[in-house]
């Protein structure tokens, strides 16, 4: 086998992953601190990688929000280097002992946490997600096989290797973060076969590569298609938050997948509510698609289609309906959303739990913008993806996701009858 070939990168993560296993909390917390050093160090050679996919992205004419998440600033650099600090401060919980109840025979059972043992991660674009994976894998115990986007390969492959470098200085495995250097589509199908080293699949990335992983993978995967997040106004909102809120969901950054693609008003405060916050949006570039109501009270809208309640747009477009009350507008959520990310901007306290309490997808907001549906944003450091299957976790997942619990039972010689 050759040494880059992806069953011999996967092979020798399986390997690593028992010694990372075996690190003590403060031999990770050391790596992943020195992981943060290493990447500051390095920005200018980061950056200049990166130049190098910027330079393709634009021949290539990717999207806006595709540059958007393939850029490596010096902002996303120190967010890269904070995150990794910042996981490493989070509690470990590898070892953790819970639920101990002795059995009337005197057995004592509980749980332990333990490492999934082998992540793979199958990303487009964003090069940030090659740090972010790292921390989080050798946090909770779990070497990492990384396969990037070919419109990221010298960002990703930079990164990879000033990680692999300071986790050898640290005394570590460099093994426990893989990256895959082939660009080829086949090493994708390759990588989704190795059940016998890879334990978990994690795509991050278009609703395609999603979908293809899915149907191609022999290894059990993590997903979310897309990030189709409503916000609803609601007849007892204060205005001047559901302005702000909805302006930040839609406008801050467009291009990613907690950003509002659907807003929803409650008809009594339409007349008041929408104009004004139809001319904000337009002001910022946004193009409005909306139902008949939407265009009976704000010129230039676009009528939408039937599609247009089903996408994410991922750009400066936004879907706007005109809804009878909250039913109708938990409703729409249920028939078109994609189990990501709602808000309702409300000051009645009971329509606000009804809220959370029938809407069923992963992250739930009350007079906050769907911006914060982030890993970093709820304290988990960074995240590894957005889970909107609810197995085997749900929402940003963290740390904690990427362990499960086995049972453990001390006895004093008991046998079974």
């Amino acid at each position: 086998m050759k040494a880059n070939d992806v069953k011999t990168i996967a092979s020798v993560a399986k390997k690593a992953s028992r010694s990372l296993a075996m690190l003590s909390s403060s031999e990770k917390e050391n790596i992943l601190k020195n992981m943060a050093s290493s990447i500051r160090d390095n920005a200018d050679l980061l950056k200049e990688e990166n130049k190098k996919d910027l330079a393709k992205a634009k021949d290539m004419e990717l999207s806006r929000a595709m540059v958007d998440r393939l850029t490596l600033s010096d902002k996303v650099i120190e967010s890269m280097a904070s995150a990794l600090e910042e996981i490493a401060m989070l509690p470990d919980p590898v070892g953790r002992i819970t639920g101990m109840i002795r059995r009337p025979n005197g057995l004592i059972v509980g749980k332990m946490r333990i490492p999934l043992g082998v992540i793979g991660m199958i990303y487009e674009s964003r090069p940030n997600v090659t740090a972010d994976a790292a921390g989080l894998c050798i946090k909770s115990g779990n070497a990492v096989v990384l396969r990037g986007g070919s419109e990221a390969f010298h960002s990703n492959m930079a990164i990879a290797g000033v990680l692999k470098d300071s986790i050898s200085a640290s005394g570590a495995d460099p093994g426990i973060i893989g990256m895959i250097p082939i660009t080829d589509r086949k090493a994708v199908m390759e990588m989704l076969t190795l059940e016998d080293y890879i334990d978990l699949i994690i795509p991050r990335g278009g609703e395609g590569l999603i979908r293809t992983v899915v149907e191609n993978s022999r290894i059990p995967v993590l997903k979310h298609y897309k990030g189709v997040c409503h916000v609803f106004v609601d007849r007892d909102a204060d205005m001047e938050k559901a302005y702000r809120i909805c302006m930040n969901a839609k406008v801050q950054r467009p291009g990613v997948c907690n950003a509002m693609e659907t807003l929803l008003v409650d008809r009594p405060v339409a007349p008041e509510f929408l104009p004004k916050m139809a001319k904000m949006l337009k002001d910022k570039g946004v193009e409005l698609r909306g139902c008949k109501d939407t265009m009976a009270m704000v010129d230039g809208v676009v009528e939408a289609t039937e599609d247009d309640w089903y996408q994410e747009y991922l750009d400066l477009i936004l879907a706007v309906k005109v809804v009878n009350d909250m039913e109708e507008a938990i409703d729409h959520i249920e028939k078109y959303g994609s189990n990501h990310t709602e808000a309702i901007v409300t000051e009645n306290y009971t329509r606000a739990m009804e809220f959370l309490k029938r809407v069923d997808s992963s992250t739930v907001l009350v007079n906050a913008s769907t911006r914060f549906s982030d890993g970093g944003e709820f304290g988990l450091g960074a995240e590894v993806g957005i889970s909107t299957s609810k197995i085997h976790a749900y929402g940003p997942m963290g740390v904690e996701d990427l362990t499960i619990e086995k049972f453990i039972c001390f006895g004093d010689g008991q046998i079974r009858q």
